[in-house]
């Protein structure tokens, strides 16, 4: 089979003949359809992902067709169309993930890749309105946002609620889940032009985060937010604190601006704020997220599709934070 190999820390993806994996007790072979980027994918080629584990297959999120199936696994699987829970090894406790906890595409070969072997129990139908490309955009994004907005900060129809750094893939699932069951969303950017974007997809507004007074712009059209949804923590972090309404939740996924600024403990304490850390999700956040895209009818925003034979590329693509949506590799016909 057709595969983009990694051979080690700071090498390009290159595409390789490799043997076609076999299914095991309790495992299905996949013939992909799609795989998609994470910058997941990125920080292990730059070495800087706290699992090393070279040479290896990358791609986490896959959409495809089960091929094989080995024993202990229901026939009824061999055939259908599917998209993959990446995650396995959760562990007992919902609220966090175990040490065994781990990702599809290192330690275990992944996505980028004809076929690819998983867990069963890690099968989900793919839901009938999306494409292999739209669904393969799915899973990894679409968890951490779920889990971050609806396990962890409890969002409810009616509730106001600010996703920052909106353009990347949990930012735009987050705005996507948020708008489809009610809820008012607000965005920033740094782009003008993604703000409008976001609000094609059913953002009411958003603010330019590079406006020096971003956050008193943000206060005054709206009187501040029931939920936050971030990503970059960094000094903008203090500004979020501010605009939380008394009672709100703020749910942080990722860092990309750094360690957080100075914060007024009062401001925590006195309007009864409540802060989460949230990555990916529990395969309970999985199924509960395909379900809501299935019911809501969902559609990913796919930014570009690239071939599966230029994967370095469209890595490249993803360093430059241009994209307004996922990237996407097609493999299979």
């Amino acid at each position: 089979m057709r595969a983009i190999y990694l051979e080690a820390i700071g090498e390009p993806f290159k595409l390789i003949d490799k043997e076609k994996p076999k299914a095991g007790p309790g495992e299905a072979i996949v013939r992909v359809k799609a795989a998609a980027l994470n910058h997941r994918d990125v920080w292990i080629q730059h070495g800087r992902y706290f699992t090393k584990d070279y040479p290896t297959i990358l791609g986490s999120d896959c959409a495809g067709v089960v091929a094989e199936l080995g024993d202990g696994v229901d026939e009824t699987w061999l055939g259908q169309e599917v998209i993959v829970d990446p995650s396995s090894d959760w562990g007992d406790n919902p609220g966090a993930q175990s040490l065994q906890f781990k990702v599809l595409g290192m330690p275990e070969d992944g996505a980028f890749a004809e076929y690819v072997k998983v867990r069963a129990e890690n099968l989900h139908l793919k839901p009938g309105h999306l494409s292999f490309e739209e669904a393969a955009a799915l899973p990894l994004g679409g968890v951490t946002a779920y889990r971050a907005m609806f396990t962890k900060c409890n969002l409810e129809e009616g509730d106001r609620v600010l996703i920052t750094g909106i353009g990347g893939g949990v930012a735009l699932f987050a705005l996507q889940f948020a708008a489809a069951v009610g809820a008012e969303v607000w965005v920033t950017s740094g782009s003008d032009e993604k703000i409008g974007l976001a609000q094609d997809l059913g953002a009411k507004g958003g603010v330019n985060y590079k406006n020096a007074n971003w956050g008193k712009e943000l206060k005054a059209q709206t009187k501040g937010f029931d939920v936050i949804i971030d990503s970059a923590a960094g000094e903008g972090f203090v500004q979020l604190v501010k605009l939380a309404k008394p009672g709100g939740r703020i749910g942080i996924y990722g860092g990309t601006t750094g360690m957080i600024g100075q914060l007024n403990p009062a401001e925590l304490f006195w309007k009864q704020l409540s802060i989460h850390g949230s990555t990916m999700g529990t395969a309970e956040d999985f199924t509960q997220m395909v379900k809501l895209v299935d019911e809501k009818e969902i559609k990913p925003v796919v930014d570009i599709v690239y071939p599966l034979e230029k994967t370095e590329e469209a890595m490249r693509y993803m360093e430059a934070g241009k994209q307004f949506g996922k990237i996407v590799v097609k493999v299979g016909e």
